[in-house]
């Protein structure tokens, strides 16, 4: 299967087990975790079936590892970046000194307003890789890499979770924890 096929798939999976598990007849359980043999029957009903060796592949080479598979892989789910209502049950965690996030800069008067809002997701995401993090800002427009004190923020009673893709998540980065990453 070509790599243009495997990031369709990969799109599709995104959809469902992210944000509208409902639009194939499913419904996340607890953990936003969903029978892999319930999701390949589901995704065949709606037209689009998936090869469970296909789906093995598109979790394993998924660039950014959105996915993942319970240890006994008889269960999958997108390990962040929900809009569905959903307890992905990760544990509290003690984060580096240092996170960062891209964005547009269009959006950089807003953010050192308001901070770094989880929008429509569960948690705003952060990262230890600043070209991941570009990658991610170039999708919005004119990209810039945002440095989050974590250190202090975490110092200050702020809580924060590491997904096993290591994508760092918040609540909420309030302005004072911020600053433009000019390296």
């Amino acid at each position: 299967m070509d790599a243009k096929a495997l990031k369709k798939i990969s799109q599709r999976l995104s959809f469902v087990l992210r944000h509208r598990p409902d639009s194939i007849g499913l419904e996340l359980q607890d953990g936003g975790w969903i029978d892999v043999d319930a999701l390949l029957a589901a995704l065949a009903r709606d037209g689009k079936p998936v090869a469970p060796e296909t789906l093995q592949l598109v979790v394993a080479e998924n660039d950014k590892q959105r996915f993942e598979f319970s240890e006994d892989e008889l269960r999958i789910r997108a390990r962040q970046g929900h809009s569905t209502k959903v307890d992905l049950k990760y544990e509290p965690a003690s984060p580096p000194d240092l996170l960062y996030h891209g964005t547009a800069t269009r959006h950089l008067d807003s953010i050192f307003e308001q901070g770094l809002l989880k929008g429509n997701r569960h948690h705003v995401h952060m990262s230890t890789n600043k070209g991941t993090m570009i990658q991610v800002a170039m999708r919005h427009g004119k990209p810039v890499l945002l440095s989050i004190d974590a250190r202090q923020m975490f110092a200050d009673g702020h809580e924060f979770f590491v997904t096993g893709n290591k994508v760092w998540l918040t609540e909420h980065v309030p302005p004072k924890y911020l600053t433009v990453d000019d390296s």
